[in-house]
């Protein structure tokens, strides 16, 4: 089963146990149009964030040996985020190692020492720093907001703030340069382990 068919399997599933009225807010959300990304040849400064426990990890760290596949996820209430970080534990991360890269994930979600079960750093981008300076980061609207409220979602909570950000896959070589780039709008959707390792 490719990721694209779970995400979508998953999103049938979800989308049948919501009332109505909130599965076509967030519809209508995943129809969102696209805003002015980061792009090929980019360079990004270096960063230093902290993960689920608190450690901190670098980008000049995970760049040191090798190019970086940064993963930009909206945080682990997400269960589209969630199914994605499995699938490239699984059949990701292996072949990264192989090649001689390393693998990030990065949600604007605080740290709350909770360590996912993964074989690589979660880290958290509070307030959105990296994540905005490379165009991903937008603002909740008021009626997305209430929907997820309506669900249990409290971002204020979670995040400290309503802001979120596109899912979203860049590789990053040893100079900081950008050298793919692939953001998804539309939140079910998600880069293909195949594309990442083509890029490499």
């Amino acid at each position: 089963m490719t990721l694209e068919t779970a995400l979508n399997g998953l999103n049938d599933q979800l989308r049948s146990a919501l009332p109505p009225e909130i599965a076509a807010v967030l519809d209508a959300d995943r129809r969102r149009t696209a805003t002015e990304f980061a792009e090929v040849g980019d360079k990004i400064e270096d960063f230093t964030l902290p993960g689920a426990d608190g450690v901190p990890t670098s980008l000049g760290e995970l760049v040191a040996e090798g190019p970086a596949v940064l993963v930009f996820y909206r945080g682990q209430w997400c269960p589209y985020c969630n199914l994605t970080l499995r699938t490239y534990q699984q059949e990701l991360l292996p072949e990264l190692v192989k090649l001689g890269a390393t693998l990030a994930a990065i949600s604007p979600q605080k740290p709350d020492g909770t360590v996912p079960e993964l074989g690589f750093p979660v880290l958290s981008d509070v307030g959105s720093t990296v994540a905005r300076g490379l165009g991903l980061s937008y603002p909740v609207s008021d009626v997305v907001r209430e929907a997820m409220k309506t669900l249990g979602t409290d971002l204020e909570q979670v995040n400290g703030t309503w802001e979120l950000v596109h899912p979203a896959v860049v590789v990053v070589d040893r100079d900081r340069v950008l050298r793919f780039v692939d953001v998804h709008p539309d939140f079910v959707t998600r880069t293909d382990p195949a594309d990442i390792l083509k890029a490499l």
